[in-house]
């Protein structure tokens, strides 16, 4: 979805639908409403549906990281994960409040315009590029998946032991394969709201697996003999299948980023609210407040599920995990293909804002073309592809992306685009001030994760390999 023509600084035409109206006259928690809020954007007509809106926000949310919190878990223990999960999900649906208020009161649909706004042209720049950097982050942890999933399954289909060498069981190939028949496609789609279809199916898919995570609890004993190997040289065999409640440990500073990476959904913010049918702050905030609760049970269920199967022989990867209990598994494999399809069905939702964000820095005053919508995606992909191919092992990259770029999304940049944008409200009143609170939270919390994760590449020795 382009809308550059809805997006192309003209935002004076807009301003005259918020006049008189306080920022905060609709609440964080939406109640019912008094059916005076008008639709913030004239000029476009959505036609998105509530349910199909929750689905491509939902899918947005959900990301490689699922395949991850038991893993994370397993370094927190029960009870600070849960503290954590908690904080960090309603952080994201306060930010996205501040986003919308700061998008209500100019008439702004685009995250970059915004930047813009508050910022200038340097402004504009930082938000496109924080977006592109997450987002190609986001999309490589999915064709990572792919890359190294797929050949496994395809394996296991044909009753493999080992790969015997074929095209079809290199992970490079598969990857270009899916990226040319399955997402460009999906990616070529003019608007974001054609694919809510597909993102129903893909957290079909993910619903399938975390059913699956709950059924295996049940079936697989612990401590089970595959592991005797894998467990950690300082844990005693007596505590191997002991759940912990609060844990600290080198792989902790991992975690939080890895948590807030995985509640990161602003980007696809408004371009889904400038699609939704009778758009308004309250209505679009109920599809964040729902999507962002949906996702926080699912992330919840599998973390406690898995870590509760494989206590500490969790490993960064939970599929892995399942894998080495019993490699042909038949419901582990339809997992597999489920998590492959869910994760394939995100990359072209996750690729739509990083265009966006390419043609407001390239091409700002132009109309919607269809070289200019295909070349970008091709080359997006091509960009991801090489990266994957490249790139033996990208933990630490993703753990600096996870703690910069998120915390930049969620944290800093809604925050600070409410502090200078609205400007009915005085600096020293309750909004303004919980909106500096929040974004210097951001900047503490960024500043924490990266030196955690420094000191880890320093002096850690003992860290698994995957990505999240």
């Amino acid at each position: 979805m382009e809308l550059q023509k809805l997006t192309n600084g003209h935002h004076q035409d807009f301003q005259h639908l918020e006049e008189g109206e306080s920022p905060e006259r609709e609440e964080f928690l939406p109640h019912k409403s008094d059916g005076e809020t008008p639709p913030q954007f004239t000029d476009f007509e959505g036609k998105t549906s509530f349910g199909m809106s929750v689905f491509n926000l939902s899918n947005a949310i959900m990301g490689s990281g699922i395949l991850g919190l038991s893993y994370a878990m397993s370094n927190t223990g029960i009870i600070l994960f849960l503290i954590l999960l908690t904080f960090i999900a309603v952080l994201s649906s306060y930010s996205v409040h501040l986003l919308l208020r700061s998008a209500g009161v100019v008439g702004i649909r685009a995250y970059e315009q915004l930047g813009k706004r508050a910022f200038g042209h340097p402004g504009k720049i930082l938000a496109a590029l924080v977006i592109t950097m997450h987002n190609i982050g986001a999309m490589s942890s999915y064709l990572f998946i792919v890359k190294y999933e797929l050949p496994l399954v395809i394996q296991a289909f044909l009753g493999l032991q080992h790969s015997s060498g074929e095209w079809f069981l290199n992970g490079n190939y598969l990857i270009i394969v899916v990226s040319i028949l399955i997402i460009l496609p999906l990616a070529l789609m003019r608007r974001l709201g054609y694919l809510g279809y597909t993102s129903g199916f893909s957290l079909t898919c993910m619903v399938f697996f975390l059913i699956s995570v709950i059924y295996k609890k049940f079936n697989i004993p612990c401590p089970f003999d595959g592991f005797t190997n894998h467990t950690a040289e300082n844990i005693s065999m007596d505590g191997e299948c002991e759940a912990k409640y609060f844990t600290i440990n080198q792989q902790t500073a991992y975690t939080v980023p890895i948590l807030a990476f995985a509640f990161v959904c602003h980007p696809e913010v408004l371009p889904i609210y400038t699609e939704l049918r009778n758009p308004t702050k309250r209505r679009m905030q109920a599809i964040a407040n729902v999507s962002i609760l949906g996702m926080f049970v699912m992330y919840l269920l599998t973390a406690i599920f898995g870590y509760l199967t494989f206590y500490l022989n969790t490993e960064a990867e939970l599929l892995h995990t399942y894998s080495k209990v019993d490699p042909l598994d038949t419901l582990i494999l339809c997992v597999r293909l489920a998590v492959l399809v869910a994760v394939t069905l995100t990359v072209p939702v996750v690729l739509f804002p990083i265009r966006r964000a390419l043609l407001q820095l390239l091409f700002p005053d132009k109309p919607f073309h269809w070289v200019r919508h295909i070349s970008i995606a091709l080359c997006l992909l091509f960009v991801v592809n090489v990266l994957v191919i490249s790139v033996p092992n990208i933990r630490d990259i993703f753990g600096i992306i996870g703690a910069t770029s998120a915390p930049s999304l969620i944290f800093i940049l809604p925050g600070l685009f409410y502090i200078r944008i609205v400007s009915t409200e005085p600096m020293n009143s309750r909004p303004k001030i919980q909106a500096a609170c929040f974004t210097a939270l951001g900047f503490i919390f960024m500043s924490m994760s990266l030196t955690f994760i420094t000191l880890d590449w320093v002096y850690g020795e003992n860290r698994s390999g995957g990505g999240h």
